[in-house]
């Protein structure tokens, strides 16, 4: 197993292809050194297992050709050049051809490693509807008398119940099917996902008709998602027989539902397509999804009768052997414009919807919130105007407070103010320094007898002045607050404990993520969720420093003195942390190595430029440093304040932290473990 850092084989990640050769009907040697070319090509590129079409070796069209001796026959000739091929290509390769055994005709995969055999799986279901006719020739896996067979001198284990295990990669067990096997409603990969194949592989031929490629997209991304795998998907090219039929040559590549990788359509000559698969993942997510393992209790009786072919490959021990793979920059925020503004919409209306749920419930009129101008309360003011529109109530029953404090820039009061007219509340203005250093003279603390002591008791106290207004405002007018802190705050511990970014009646924002949440505000302005209201103060929102403004500046600053990014770290980077840290549980040495990858020498990031967010690039040691910084946060000092959150709706699958939900951890842990394993990443 090769160890360097910046080879994707060291975390768990597998590069498999699938290959499409072009073909000639009945020409098996043709075929064979097609098959053959691909594969070195394949190979050189670090991939591990290559998939080939159905009934490759001989071409699927061959009707009643397949009961001629001299095809069958030169068909084991081209087996044999695939075997010796095998010795000095170092991958797994799935090839498809008719076979004869015991005085029966079986449309086969064979798997070919390393100079041997590993496996003969026959085809289960044999479509004889429409087109196909296969029937006529082929008999199916179920007829099979023999398990093992004697092919090219060989012993070799036969039947559709071979899972294949890579005895140096524990977590690469690959099973195969072909064709028909997965358009039936229970395919014989179910049952393989179930006794443990990550990787599941189609070899098909599938000629195309006029919405078969969607569907195929569907079927296998579908199939996929279910059994939490890797799923392959091959289908015939260019050189079948047009007599009937036509043929596009796709191939697929899915990961847990997600695409991976495509190959371009009718193509004229042979072509491969990679995906780089992260069997971490897989495996994660099946024991995380504790009813996966239900299934394979209740269909004991399948998973057993599977036999398992162990056998090693050579793993790629190349210094670097970088991801082929795209890795978002940022995981919460989809890339694609339709996308993301679908994301948002759905996010938006889930706050929204849950908030007119708690209030119907409580049988509450009113919710009360501190506006300061920035990004989270911002966008928690446009939740709970909205929900006052779907409760047919005025927005006046939204009662607004912004109270500035010694920090307070002019830029975000002035913003404060522009807000809570733009949604039309009702709308007052606290100024809590008074109250402050009243608290602070009360306590002792220097600042009240004039010494510029910006501590955290003199940022805390003003935190926790506003938390105290509102909390006895809501009681003054029959109301809720309504909470303001975000999904990263929390995983940060950027919030004061028991104040206004922690603690509430009920908090909205209490799963979306900060870099989502500029899209959310962003998207209410685009999509004008307030008709014709003029808007451009949430552009400025978006486009304001995110700070907490609790310590003065050395003027009378119109932008905020503080900067949160510059103490906690840069959320973007910290979200992508956030994100494979909860939701997956991956070491720092892989996260680390999925940020390089995502955030080195690319041009692109996942925002458009009409973000306004700039398109940073951060070298290694960057990422190492800020996630050293995430980790000690996430893991050490900020569990005792997600311990004792409020209710607030989860809005996606990326994970919330409410001890109630997606996230339990004792609030007494170390982080050594995970900063230790940190060290190891290197600085370059």
């Amino acid at each position: 197993m090769p160890q360097p850092f910046h080879n994707l084989y060291s975390h768990d990640f597998v590069r498999l292809a699938v290959g499409v050769p072009r073909c000639r009907v009945a020409d098996p040697l043709y075929n064979a050194e097609q098959t053959i070319l691909l594969a070195e090509q394949a190979a050189a590129k670090g991939a591990l297992l290559v998939a080939f079409p159905e009934l490759g070796l001989s071409s699927y069209t061959c009707d009643d050709l397949f009961h001629q001796r001299a095809l069958l026959d030169t068909v084991l000739v081209a087996l044999n050049k695939v075997l010796e091929a095998s010795i000095r290509i170092p991958a797994a390769m799935i090839v498809g051809l008719p076979l004869r055994v015991d005085h029966r005709l079986f449309n086969c995969a064979v798997v070919v490693a390393g100079g041997r055999i590993q496996g003969v799986v026959p085809k289960i279901y044999l479509p004889n509807y429409n087109e196909f006719y296969e029937v006529r020739q082929f008999s199916s896996a179920d007829d099979a008398i023999s398990d093992e067979i004697e092919l090219l001198g060989q012993r070799v284990p036969f039947g559709a119940d071979l899972l294949f295990q890579v005895a140096n990669l524990p977590l690469l067990r690959f099973h195969a099917e072909i064709c028909e096997d997965v358009w039936v409603p229970v395919p014989p990969s179910s049952y393989a996902a179930l006794a443990g194949a990550t990787v599941l592989v189609n070899l098909s031929a599938s000629n195309i008709v006029v919405g078969k490629s969607d569907y195929r997209h569907q079927l296998v991304s579908q199939q996929s998602a279910r059994c939490l795998a890797a799923y392959l998907y091959s289908s015939a090219g260019r050189g079948e027989s047009s007599t009937d039929l036509a043929w596009d040559g796709q191939a697929l590549i899915y990961e847990n539902g997600d695409l991976l990788a495509e190959a371009e359509r009718f193509q004229d000559e042979s072509h491969l397509i990679f995906g780089d698969v992260d069997l971490e993942r897989l495996s994660r997510d099946r024991m995380r999804t504790n009813t996966f393992g239900q299934s394979m209790r209740r269909h004991a009786g399948q998973v057993a009768a599977f036999r398992t072919v162990n056998f090693a490959l050579e793993v790629p021990a190349r210094e670097v052997l970088p991801l082929l793979r795209n890795v978002a920059r940022f995981p919460y925020v989809p890339a694609n414009p339709a996308l993301r503004d679908k994301r948002c919409m759905e996010v938006y209306n889930i706050q929204v919807q849950a908030l007119v749920q708690r209030l119907s419930a409580s049988g509450m009129k009113k919710v009360v919130i501190g506006i300061s101008g920035g990004l989270d309360s911002t966008h928690a003011l446009l939740v709970c105007a909205k929900a006052m529109e779907r409760l047919n109530l005025p927005a006046t029953n939204i009662m607004a407070y912004t109270m500035p404090g010694f920090a307070t820039s002019t830029r975000t009061l002035e913003q404060a103010r522009r807000l809570m007219a733009f949604v039309g509340c009702t709308a007052a203005e606290i100024d809590i320094r008074p109250s402050c250093i009243q608290m602070l003279k009360d306590i002792g603390h220097p600042y009240s007898e004039g010494h510029e002591d910006y501590d955290v008791t003199f940022e805390n106290v003003q935190a926790g002045e506003r938390t105290s207004h509102l909390f006895r405002l809501a009681n003054h007018v029959n109301g809720i607050v309504i909470g303001t802190g975000d999904l990263s705050e929390l995983a940060l511990g950027w919030c004061t404990y028991g104040v206004g970014d922690h603690m509430s009646h009920y908090n909205v924002n209490a799963s979306v993520p900060k870099t989502l949440i500029a899209h959310l505000v962003r998207w209410v302005a685009e999509s004008r969720q307030f008709g014709d209201a003029d808007s451009r103060v949430l552009m400025d929102v978006v486009n304001t420093e995110i700070s907490p403004e609790l310590v003065p500046g050395k003027a009378n600053d119109s932008a905020p003195a503080q900067s949160t990014q510059s103490v906690i770290g840069p959320y973007e980077l910290q979200d992508f942390n956030l994100y494979y840290t909860l939701r997956f549980g991956f070491a720092p040495t892989k996260v680390a190595f999925l940020a390089h990858h995502a955030w080195k020498d690319r041009t692109v990031g996942a925002w458009p430029e009409e973000a306004h967010v700039a398109r940073n690039e951060y070298a290694l040691k960057d990422i190492k440093h800020n996630l050293g910084i995430f980790l000690h946060r996430f893991f050490q000092t900020s569990q005792f304040k997600r311990t004792c959150v409020p209710n607030g709706p989860k809005v996606g699958s990326g994970g919330s932290l409410s001890p109630r939900g997606d996230w339990r951890a004792p609030s007494d842990s170390e982080s050594r473990l995970w900063l230790e394993n940190l060290k190891t990443v290197p600085d370059a």
